[in-house]
Formats: structure tokens, C-alpha cells, sequence
């Protein structure tokens, strides 16, 4: 029977353990049904198998719980309820329901689940928290489950409940602070939240953190949508995140690459049967999205994602994302994900005090919250929060085939007095200024992710001279690296750009710029990034950073890309900076298309699908990208006449050189050492009349037995002015 005070507490809905009340219970020889009902005015009970009526509950007095005891019954039975609901305002009958009872059902996690989960060490919480659609007891349903520990009271509320609080009061497994609950005949598509009486007695109303489907926002309910089935690693696509392998990056932002009938959003499905395409035309081997996980505010470009595990809906459902990935496969093309484990904002709906605690994030705010992004930030510390990000990125990369995950932002993670003043940061236990936890994490998500799905990659964006950040950890993860495979090169990418971005004649002093990275090049394995970052916020776009009047600015560019492409290291570039786009980047609109059809850009884009072909088939360029036995200065110091020059080697022992002169002078007649003897064609010259140059072309070039460089045999060539040349070996 229910006392008044367990009345009371599930129609306040604070009832801390609903179960034990509500469905069916045997005391002292007898069958109790209790139910709650808001709305209801009769409730019968039935027998499932027989359709029976076996009683009809009493409407407690002052409230929506219907209680009774079963007539002859000594044992439980399976059953259903028949519920008379109250006449709609525009009906003058009521309205009959046979349902199934959500507190007739088993327990929703397995023992092994609540173990690892209490452990905190279950590598995949999503295939057992989150809302999953399944069956019990024959059933068809939907189990939830969500972890909120310090909770008093959690429910599961929707469209399919009135959002009423009091319908679905969920179970708390203690042993892992889960609360769960089965609910018959929902179905995919149904839109959901739990609502959440916290610690501190507020009641909130959160999205689901393990959401498949999220609404779009400014809505931000979650949907039931079924879990992705595994997806094994391709082995071409292993192949060619090897690191012998040619690696060059498209990076791009769906929002904005191209705009539908000038206004929209491309849809997945579009996207594939045009981003695709055009990218393997181009000659790129990755595609790298800016993130897609579910984020509230279109200005974060996805940097500030509340549903890490909701591929966004602003470009359609999962399975249109699954789809998506797989047309880049199919295409010869990986797809990398921007992937955001370093803060997470604070919107409502979101995991800010989750639970009515600071659950997810460190409590601290000299230690929680970002002060550059107005975000918080995740307690590494926490295994529970260290599994939830884990198991996202093992998530992406099982579920959905990715092929790699760029981590954003690893140097803010690392570093407790990230962008924050004396006395704005705690120590870590040591007295020092590393983030143990985060570092700890970090060295597990790429343990894991390279156990568990070899062939995947994972990219650090890590601007500091941290040591190790693509070298393994130790076998007990508690020293070495921090194992990513890639790092970006941002000191390279800082250097350089301002370098290029220098009038021609002040060069000559700062000639150190293009050498300098030579010195830590092979200290990590790096991937040469222009990306997003450096053609917004006042930076202006790739062309605008070129000096002079507009042919050398193009021609500046075209020799860029070049030292580029020839440069040891992955590369990456932005969408947009292939068109020589003039103006800076706007997530709102769409890449200037037109430019196709003008000459200049022309040139800029053609050289850039060129330098693509000419590095992949090209071993010496691409197999000893991140060793020391694929680079020979053959001049670093003629700063004079801002010229560089330098081999690569590949692993069979054939080479490459490159060549450039950064400025406007061309050189006639110029002497330049060779690491063979024999006849070199130019497979690159950013100077030829197809990318826009002035067309100074060398052809086949022999070497004479001239020392020149320090090497045996030397060639006499033209170098065109603002260029890069490419020469590899004639075959004999």
C-alpha cells in the first residue's frame, strides 16, 4: 500500500525512489498496482494475456496516483493498464488508452555495465547510457539511462508524457550513480529531456549528453534515433593515414563552403555528391570538418558542442552523415573530424551543473572556466567524465568510419595558467603549472584509440613546445608521450606566413624564418596547418597577407604553396585559400565560386590541385615526411638573394629538389648543386602562364660535373621570379 507521505512525494515529484512504489508489488500475501497518472479518471488494470479485467484502481484523494489492490491475486502477473483519460478541450468524450506499465520492467543496465561503469572504466558508456531502442520482456521501447549522482530525483520527460515530471521518475543504480528506466512504445524520432531535481533542490531540464540526435537548434530537446552499428577500419584507409603515406588536408566548415540556391545550407547528402567530387578533384587525400557535434550557437563554428555525440542536424540526420563519410571513401578520401574534449559551454540545457553539482567540470573556476571562450571546462580528474570523452571518440570512429580526429585546443588543456594571470590558476599537486589530469587523459583517449582502432589517426592542434606530443606514452601511460600520430606544425605556420607576408626587399633579413623550422622539424610528426585560424578575425585571407601590387601578390601565394608542398611534413589548407580568395573567410556566407572564371584565382587553384598530384605520386615528397632522412639543405644561406633550396629524399633512395626564390627578380643563369648526376624536369614551376606566372620555364636541365653547394654536380637553370620549382630525377 502507499502511505500519504509516498502520495505526497511522487506528486511533488521528489520521490527519491519511484520503483519502489509505483507498478506492481506483493505485500503480506497480496498484489498491490500503483500508478501515476495526471489527466487520468479511471484506471483498470488488465491481464496482458487474457485482456481481463482485474481491478479497477482507486483515485487517491488530492491527486494524480491511482493505487489498488488485485482481487484474488498472490502472485505478480504480467499486465496492462487501461487508462480513461479526461475529454480534450475541443471533445466532449474521454479518451481510452491500453498501456504498457514502464514499472512492470527489469533493470536497464547489465551488472558487467553498472561494474565497469561504478570503475569508471567502460571504454563505450554510450552503448549502454543515453536512450537506446530495444525490447523487454517482448516489448518494444526505448531504455534510458543517464548519469547524475548527486541527483535527488530524475525523470524522463516529453511529447509522449506532456513533459509531465511525475510520469517517469527513473531508477537509481547506486553502485554507478545511473538512473535508468525502460519506456514501452516509444519509437525513433520521439524528442526527449530529463528532467533533473538537483542536489541543491533546483529542478532542471537537460538534453541527453549521450544523445544520438539532437534537435535543431534554437530548440534543444534530444531525439531517440537508433545507434550506429560498427563500421571496421577500411584497410586503404589505414594505408593512407600511414605515415609514409602522402597526407595533404582539405579543411573545410559545411556551413559555409557553398550555399544552396545562394542562401541555404548544403544538406549531407549534397555535400557528398559535390564537396566530394570536388575535393578529389583537387587532388586532396583527407577531408577535415570543422566540428559537426551538435552545437547551439552557429558562431562557435561547432568550437563550443554540447552534443558530442549528435552529428549536427543542421545538414540533416546520422544516417546522412554516415553516408556522407562513406561517399568520401568511396572517392579514395578520409574524412578527419575537428573533435573538442578542451571546454564545453554553459548553456542550461547543457552538462553545467548537471546533477545540481559541478559533475563534468572542475568546480574551481581558476581551474573550470575558460576565459578566452566564456566556457568550462571538463574534470579530467573525473574517470567518469575521462570515459564520457573516451567513448565519444572511440564513438565517431567506430560508428560512423572516421578516419581520424584533430584534437582542438590541446595546449589550453595541458596548461593549468593557459591565458590566465598570476594568482587566476591552482598548481597542480606538485607545486608546478601542467595539468596532470588532462595530460593523464590525453595519453588514455590515444592509448585506446590506437588499441582499439588501429589505422585511425589522431591530430593535435598544440601550439607550445610541450615535449612528446606524437610519441608514445610508457607502457603504464604515466610517462612519455602523449601519443597522438600528428602534431600541427604552428611554429612553422607562424614563421612562415610572416615571412611571406614581408615586402620582397626586407627579406634578405629575415631569412632565418624559412630555415629555422628545420632545426625541430623531426621532433614531432607534424602536419603543415594554413587552416581556419589564419584567414579571420582580422588576419586577413591568404592573397591579402601577400605584399606588392596584385601580380606579385599571386605570384607570392603560388610560391607559398609551393615551399609548402615541398616543406617535410603533412599539409593542410583551408577551404577557400585554394580559390586565392581575397577576402577574409565569413562563416555566414559561401566561398566566392565566381573566382573560377577569373584568370589569377584560376592559376592559384590549378597549381594547388598540381602540387596535390605531384606529391602523391611522388615518393620522394610524401614517404619521409616526419624523418630526418627525408630532408638536405642543399642552400639555406644565400638570404642575399632570398633564395632556398633543398632535397627530399624518399625511402628507395629517389630524390626531389625544390627550389625558391622570394623575390621579384629572376634569377638568369644561377648554379645549383645536385644530389645525382643525370637530367632533372621540372614537375613544378608556380611560375608557368597556366597558374598565372610570367612563364619562365626551365624544361630538362643536365647536370655538369661543376661543383656547386658542396655537391659533385651541379645545373645552371632559370629561377622566375616569386617562385618555387620543383625538379625530380629523368628516369635513364
Amino acid at each position: 500500500m502507499l502511505t500519504s507521505s509516498d502520495i505526497s512525494a511522487l506528486m511533488r515529484a521528489d520521490h527519491g525512489d519511484a520503483f519502489s512504489v509505483l507498478g506492481m508489488h506483493q505485500s503480506a500475501g497480496a498484489i498491490w498496482v500503483n500508478a501515476v497518472m495526471p489527466g487520468a479518471v479511471q484506471v483498470n488494470v488488465l491481464d496482458r494475456d487474457t485482456g481481463a479485467l482485474r481491478a479497477t484502481l482507486t483515485h487517491c484523494k488530492v491527486s494524480e496516483v491511482f493505487s489498488g489492490q488485485i482481487p484474488g491475486a498472490t502472485e505478480r502477473f504480467d499486465y496492462l493498464l487501461e487508462v480513461t483519460w479526461k475529454p480534450a478541450p475541443d471533445r466532449t468524450t474521454p479518451h481510452v488508452q491500453v498501456l504498457e506499465d514502464a514499472y512492470r520492467f527489469p533493470f536497464v543496465l547489465q551488472e558487467l555495465d553498472v561494474w565497469l561503469l561504478g570503475e569508471g572504466s567502460h571504454q563505450r558508456p554510450f552503448e549502454c547510457l543515453g536512450a537506446h531502442l530495444t525490447q523487454k520482456l517482448g516489448v518494444d521501447g526505448v531504455s534510458f539511462a543517464v548519469w547524475a549522482p548527486n541527483a535527488k530525483r530524475v525523470s524522463v520527460v516529453g511529447s509522449f508524457n506532456q513533459w509531465d515530471g511525475r510520469r517517469h521518475p527513473m531508477r537509481l543504480r547506486r553502485e554507478c550513480g545511473v538512473w535508468e528506466i525502460f519506456i514501452p512504445g516509444l519509437m525513433q524520432g520521439d524528442i526527449y529531456k530529463f528532467e533533473i531535481l538537483g542536489a541543491k533542490g533546483a529542478i532542471t531540464l537537460k538534453a541527453d549528453p549521450y544523445a544520438f540526435q539532437s534537435q535543431m537548434r534554437p530548440d534543444n530537446a534530444s531525439l531517440v534515433y537508433p545507434l550506429m552499428p560498427r563500421r571496421p577500419m577500411r584497410a586503404d584507409r589505414a594505408a593512407a593515414n600511414a605515415f609514409e603515406a602522402p597526407m595533404s588536408i582539405y579543411e573545410v566548415h559545411l556551413g559555409s563552403w557553398r550555399k544552396a540556391d545562394g542562401w541555404r545550407w548544403l544538406s549531407y547528402r549534397e555535400l557528398a555528391e559535390s564537396l566530394v567530387p570536388y575535393a578529389k578533384e583537387m587532388g586532396f587525400t583527407h577531408l577535415e570538418l570543422l566540428p559537426i557535434s551538435e552545437h547551439p550557437f552557429d558562431g562557435s563554428w561547432g568550437y563550443q558542442p554540447l552534443g558530442l555525440f549528435s552529428p549536427t542536424a543542421r545538414f540533416g540526420t546520422p544516417e546522412e552523415f554516415r553516408d556522407f563519410v562513406d561517399a568520401a571513401h568511396d572517392a579514395g578520401l578520409g574524412v578527419i573530424l575537428d573533435w573538442v574534449p578542451a571546454h564545453f559551454p554553459s548553456d542550461a540545457h547543457g552538462l553545467a551543473e548537471f546533477d545540481g553539482t559541478h559533475l563534468y567540470e572542475y568546480a574551481d573556476p581558476k581551474e573550470g572556466f575558460h576565459q578566452d571562450w566564456n566556457t568550462l571546462i571538463y574534470n579530467f580528474g573525473r574517470t567518469e567524465v575521462r570515459n564520457f570523452l573516451v567513448g565519444n571518440a572511440l564513438y565517431w570512429l567506430e560508428r560512423f568510419g572516421i578516419d581520424g580526429l584533430r584534437v582542438d585546443a590541446v595546449a589550453s588543456m595541458l596548461y593549468r595558467d593557459y591565458s590566465r594571470q598570476e594568482g587566476q590558476w591552482i598548481p597542480n599537486r606538485h607545486g608546478g603549472r601542467e595539468n596532470l589530469e588532462a595530460i593523464d587523459f590525453l595519453r588514455r583517449m590515444n592509448f585506446i584509440v590506437g588499441t582499439e582502432r588501429p589505422g585511425a589517426i589522431t591530430l593535435a592542434e598544440e601550439s607550445t613546445s610541450f615535449p612528446g606530443v606524437s610519441r608514445p606514452p610508457s607502457p603504464d601511460l604515466q610517462s612519455g608521450g602523449l601519443g597522438f600520430h600528428y602534431k600541427w606544425n604552428m611554429g612553422w605556420m607562424h614563421d612562415t606566413l610572416q615571412y611571406a607576408s614581408l615586402d620582397p626587399v626586407y627579406r634578405k633579413h629575415h631569412q632565418n624564418q624559412l630555415t629555422f623550422g628545420l632545426m625541430y622539424a623531426f621532433s614531432e610528426n607534424f602536419v603543415l596547418p594554413l587552416s581556419h585560424d589564419e584567414v579571420v578575425h582580422g588576419k586577413k585571407s591568404m592573397l591579402d597577407k601577400m605584399p606588392g601590387d596584385p601580380w606579385q601578390r599571386f605570384a607570392n601565394l603560388r610560391a607559398l604553396y609551393g615551399f609548402m608542398w615541398g616543406y617535410p611534413g603533412k599539409k593542410l589548407l583551408f577551404m577557400g585559400c585554394e580559390l586565392a580568395q581575397p577576402t577574409e573567410w565569413a562563416d555566414t556566407g559561401s566561398l566566392p565560386w565566381h573566382l573560377e572564371g577569373q584568370s589569377a584565382h584560376q592559376g592559384v587553384q590549378r597549381l594547388v590541385r598540381d602540387l596535390n598530384r605531384v606529391y602523391q605520386s611522388t615518393p620522394a615528397l610524401h614517404q619521409q615526411d616526419v624523418k630526418p632522412g627525408g630532408f638536405e639543405w642543399i642552400s639555406h644561406n644565400d638570404a642575399a638573394q632570398s633564395i632556398v633550396a633543398f632535397t627530399r629524399w624518399g625511402e628507395d633512395g629517389s630524390c626531389a629538389v625544390v627550389v625558391c626564390n622570394f623575390t621579384p627578380v629572376p634569377r638568369h643563369g644561377y648554379r645549383l648543386g645536385m644530389p645525382q648526376a643525370g637530367d632533372w624536369a621540372e614537375t613544378i614551376n608556380s611560375d608557368l602562364a597556366i597558374y598565372g606566372g610570367s612563364n619562365m620555364a626551365n624544361g630538362t636541365l643536365h647536370t655538369s660535373a661543376l661543383s656547386a653547394h658542396h655537391k659533385l654536380n651541379s645545373v645552371m637553370l632559370t629561377l622566375p621570379p616569386l617562385s618555387t620549382v620543383i625538379l625530380t630525377k629523368v628516369a635513364a
